[in-house]
């Protein structure tokens, strides 16, 4: 299933990712440092979408209290909750 998440306090604007039997795939952010957000989007691809969330929630970019991983951490713990995907 496809999620589409709108950030708060980074770079980029949204992240778009499917959670297929609990698995990451196809993690993709709009807007953000591309080289960085891709990287995350390869390093993760086919990874437990609930390790994924704790493992990157409350990483802080710059001191703004969130980064373009903690948005995700956060986006796959909403597919979670709403879907019960994890």
């Amino acid at each position: 299933m496809n999620y589409i998440y709108n950030t708060k306090g980074v770079c980029a604007r949204k992240i778009s990712f499917d959670v297929d039997d609990g698995k990451l795939h196809n993690i993709k952010f709009f807007g953000g440092c591309p080289g960085n957000t891709a990287a995350i989007g390869k390093i993760l691809e086919g990874a437990d979408a609930k390790s994924v969330a704790d493992m990157l929630k409350g990483n802080d970019c710059g001191g703004k209290g969130t980064s373009c991983a903690d948005q995700l951490a956060r986006a796959i713990e909403d597919a979670i909750k709403q879907n019960d995907v994890g």
